[in-house]
């Protein structure tokens, strides 16, 4: 009897303790987190391609499912709104996991939540930075409108080496000096040098600067004084010859150019048809001295009235009686492509599209778009091709063929039509 009780002692032990084994399985099931157990995702935008199905993870027809829903809606339909032609954003839908009023947070939470906010967010790299990748839309989302701009990217720059290589070849030799990067304008923040050409959308592009900068909440509140007579963009030559080329060779440089003809009645009408304290003294009384027979004394006194026949003589003239100016000069000499080989070339002409389109690129904000607004002069009508044609019929065969040839490397380089059937 002993003998037996002895050999049922073991048995009991070892079942007794498979019994604590699996109510201390169940008690450490209960009191787990679940939300420590299922796989977690990170929040925020995915990118996606493919049709959007929206997620039913609450009961359909709840008070909280309806708010949520809308409020998603809404989040989604503005995201989409900005994103670049082409590329999805979707917004995770899943809702946020929720705290009950007064519960206190595990350890395990509160060392992830700590190690999150530690984590450096990938907004903080530069816009630009040659250490980070930019992330765009994969290429089979490259469709529509934001395909068809990068192609024309590519074709624009085409053109302009190709133009470049035959004509000014030994441009690409020559070191770069300050003279060649006078007209650039700095943005350090994103990374962006922007060449001014004028007459090409250069004061609302200096607006749009200004705010990538920091120094304004809005193009719309910055005045035209303070965009061209003030110091708040720095310019590329002033800084040293060190700075200078670590921007040109890691920063985004961009001109806009607009098509020659008209660029130059632009700049006629804005300078010579309306009151300038500068441009009528200093040009204007040497161009009537030089080119009108018997001009009044009023004229030479005052500098007013110039007509764009003599205007074009003055532009024209090898001996000239006052020097060039940055509203008509190339934009070949202002902002030397054959010596810097620019990432975006942008028209005028399409302006618009152009950029945004520019903008996107640089990680601007999405709040932020290229203003429309006339800087000067807008109850006046903006110079456009039948305009241009008006002034230009003013001339003669040979002063419109000598014009085109004036801005011949413009026309080539920009890939601009001949504006009159019979120029050559």
């Amino acid at each position: 009897m002993s003998l037996r009780a002895g050999a049922m002692r073991p048995a009991c032990m070892f079942s007794s303790i498979l019994l604590f084994g699996a109510a201390g399985l169940l008690l450490f099931i209960s009191l787990q987190d679940p939300t420590e157990l299922a796989p977690h995702q990170a929040p925020g935008i995915k990118f996606s391609i493919g049709p959007q199905q929206p997620h039913n993870d609450l009961p359909p027809g709840s008070s909280q499912d309806g708010a949520f829903k809308a409020a998603t809606e809404r989040v989604t339909r503005d995201l989409s709104s900005r994103a670049p032609w082409g590329l999805s954003l979707r917004v995770s839908q899943d809702p946020p996991a929720q705290l009950n009023a007064g519960a206190r947070l595990r350890p395990r939470q509160r060392r992830r939540r700590l190690l999150i906010k530690k984590m450096p967010a990938a907004a903080a790299l530069p816009a630009n930075s040659s250490a980070g990748t930019w992330v765009g839309p994969a290429p089979g989302a490259l469709a529509g409108r934001w395909a068809s701009l990068r192609d024309t990217q590519r074709e624009r720059k085409r053109v302009m080496r190709e133009a470049c290589a035959k004509y000014r070849a030994s441009s690409s030799r020559r070191a770069v000096t300050p003279r060649h990067v006078s007209r650039i304008f700095v943005e350090d923040r994103h990374r962006v040098l922007y060449c001014e050409v004028p007459k090409a959308g250069c004061s609302n592009w200096k607006r749009v600067l200004m705010v990538l900068a920091g120094l304004a909440a809005s193009t719309a509140d910055i005045q035209h004084n303070t965009v061209h007579y003030g110091s708040a963009l720095k310019r590329l030559d002033t800084f040293d010859r060190q700075g200078i080329l670590h921007r040109l060779s890691t920063y985004t440089k961009m001109l806009f150019v607009r098509e020659p003809f008209e660029r130059l009645v632009s700049a006629f009408r804005d300078k010579f048809e309306h009151p300038n304290s500068y441009y009528h003294p200093v040009f204007g009384k040497a161009i009537l001295a030089r080119y009108r027979a018997n001009a009044s004394r009023e004229a030479l006194r005052t500098g007013s009235g110039v007509r764009f026949p003599e205007f074009v003589q003055y532009l024209l003239d090898v001996h000239r009686p006052v020097g060039m100016d940055i509203h008509w000069d190339h934009v070949s000499r202002l902002c030397s492509p054959c010596l810097i080989d620019y990432d975006f070339v942008g028209k005028f002409e399409s302006m618009e599209d152009d950029a945004n389109f520019f903008l996107s690129l640089i990680h601007a904000p999405r709040n932020l778009t290229f203003p429309r607004f006339k800087d000067r002069h807008s109850e006046e009508a903006r110079t456009t091709a039948r305009i241009t044609h008006q002034y230009f019929a003013q001339l003669s065969t040979l002063q419109r063929q000598r014009t085109y040839d004036f801005y011949y490397m413009d026309y080539l380089m920009f890939n601009y039509s001949k504006p009159f059937a019979d120029l050559y």
